[in-house]
């Protein structure tokens, strides 16, 4: 506000000073233009009196001076006579301004500036009484030339004029500012001010008690509104009808990878995906709008619903989970449905074969060992579903105290057979390793890793068993082998349910597709971390245990 005063002054005294200033010179210029010409006419109406009696002879007896001319020219025009120049090289002047009037009337006057701008002439032209005309001129310099002549008074006198117009805005703005300055308006009516501010000031206090209890009220919802938001693990964004931030709750923040700065801006500036265009495109024409994102490996569906006068809500639904449970339940479903329509195939087959009597006489024991096979891996399919069913319905199992290099010893004597069909040499190293947790499942894992170890080995190569207890309390178990190995593509994919690196191997060799997905299910329900490493040297899986 200072500066406004002040520059309105400042602009205001200077005007003032220019427009005297301009108006003093045009005063002084009017007068002396006008005793000139009134001198112009006396000195003409002199040298009229002189031609009228001494003719030609006047004239060259009066010669040439500075600042008047004189000429002398025939009804006709012709120049008969010029103190500053030669008259017979002059051009008819019939048609000037002030001879055309003398010749008519008795006298006439004329006034004409230089091409250059830089002189002005008057001409005054008397009618004698033998019809010639005599004819006065006097030059003076024009208002622009005068400035130019008075530059440089002029400039300090204007550079004197701004310095004191400053001087006086500064001292006339602080003279008005001053009180307006020590208002205190957080107590409008306790202020000693200018009189005309007491109803403004009566105003204000009662504004501002409005203000106060609107501004309580608005602070107490935002409070509400951000506690609510602000636990919320959904994001929340409000947006006004341009698409402006209104308020983003942190969860928001976290998948826009945004901050407190966004509010106030376009959410397109915050995400430029054609999802979240699309979703705003239909909330600002009224419609309900929904798509979905995928930000640093996770999906999230953004909602955008209108609000009524104008704006819109989005949500943003962290759906990584649900999507990836329901893939999973699909899957889960063809597969099982795959896996359990083999055997059963094979079965009927056989069964089929046994019933019409075409199998030879002394197969039927082969058939019927197929039948048992079959039946044998439909039921370890159906009881690994079972046990996967139960730990994703998060279901609790009764727990106890375990000694994991207990379950490999008798784990390693059970597949010992099979081993040996292969000459694989099963071995247990270690030492006791004991840990909370439930037998079975405990008991599945390490079953599992050694019987792929055995599976899945070499012929005539090693697979061992190494449990040990850990210096923090935790356990940890290693199952390790010298088969040919998982290709780098796969290893992320083995303890997914169903997958099988080779196919037909594992069919030959009586496998679910379960037993990786079970050791990482059993693990993940003992908090456990599986760490997988292999190569085409062997393959080297751990699982290792916190302390409960």
């Amino acid at each position: 506000m200072t500066k406004r005063i002040f520059r309105s002054v400042f602009l205001a005294a200077f005007a003032v000073f220019i427009a005297c200033l301009v108006l003093v010179m045009g005063a002084l210029y009017s007068y002396f233009s006008a005793r000139q010409e009134a001198q112009l006419g006396i000195e003409a109406r002199l040298a009229a009196a002189g031609v009228e009696s001494g003719g030609e002879a006047y004239l060259e007896n009066f010669g040439r001076q500075d600042g008047l001319r004189l000429t002398w020219i025939d009804s006709d025009g012709t120049v008969l006579y010029d103190t500053n120049a030669d008259a017979s090289s002059m051009e008819n002047h019939a048609d000037r301004e002030e001879v055309s009037q003398a010749l008519q009337t008795g006298s006439g006057e004329g006034k004409r500036v230089s091409a250059t701008l830089s002189e002005k002439t008057v001409y005054i032209a008397l009618r004698l009484s033998d019809g010639t005309v005599l004819r006065a001129a006097a030059s003076h310099y024009t208002v622009p030339t005068l400035l130019l002549g008075i530059l440089q008074p002029l400039i300090v006198i204007v550079v004197l004029a701004v310095i004191l117009s400053a001087l006086l805005a500064s001292r006339l703005s602080k003279r008005i500012v001053g009180p307006l300055n020590a208002i205190d308006l957080d107590h409008p009516l306790e202020n000693d001010t200018y009189d005309e501010l007491s109803p403004l000031l009566t105003r204000v206090e009662r504004q501002q008690r409005q203000i106060r209890s609107q501004l309580d009220e608005l602070t107490r919802r935002r409070r509400e509104l951000e506690a609510v938001t602000s636990s919320m693990s959904e994001g929340l964004i409000l947006l006004d009808a341009e698409g402006g931030i209104l308020s983003i709750n942190p969860a928001a923040k976290k998948v826009f990878g945004a901050d407190d700065e966004c509010v106030g801006k376009d959410i397109l500036t915050v995400d430029r995906s054609p999802e979240l265009r699309a979703v705003m495109e239909k909330a600002s024409r009224g419609e309900r709008g929904e798509a979905t994102i995928e930000r640093m490996g996770l999906e999230y569906q953004l909602t955008a619903s209108p609000v009524s006068g104008g704006g819109a809500v989005l949500l943003v639904f962290d759906v990584t989970e649900r999507r990836r449970a329901e893939r999973i339940r699909r899957e889960f479903t063809a597969n099982v449905s795959h896996e359990l329509k083999t055997p059963l195939h094979s079965i009927m087959g056989a069964a089929e074969l046994l019933e019409t009597g075409l199998v030879k006489p002394g197969d039927e024991a082969e058939f019927y060992r197929r039948i048992r096979t079959e039946a044998s891996r439909l039921l370890a399919l159906i009881e690994d579903v079972i046990d996967l069913s139960r730990m994703d319905e998060g279901e609790s199992f009764p727990t106890e105290q375990v000694d994991l290099h207990e379950v490999a010893v008798e784990i390693a004597a059970q597949l010992e057979p099979a081993a040996e069909k292969r000459g694989i040499s099963l071995s247990v190293e270690g030492g006791p390793a004991v840990m909370t947790g439930v037998r079975r499942l405990l008991w599945e894992i390490v079953w599992n890793l050694a019987d792929n170890a055995i599976k899945y080995g070499r012929d005539g190569g090693e697979a061992t068993i190494y449990t040990e207890q850990l210096p923090d309390g935790g356990t940890r178990l290693r199952v390790k082998d010298n088969g040919v190995g998982i290709a780098p593509e796969h290893q992320t994919c083995v303890f997914e349910r169903f997958y099988r690196v080779d196919k037909s191997h594992s069919r030959a060799t009586g496998g679910t597709g379960l037993g990786l997905s079970i050791v990482k299910h059993a693990a993940q329900y003992h908090h456990g971390q599986i760490g997988l490493e292999s190569s085409d040297k062997g393959t080297e899986i751990t699982v290792t245990f916190p302390k409960e």
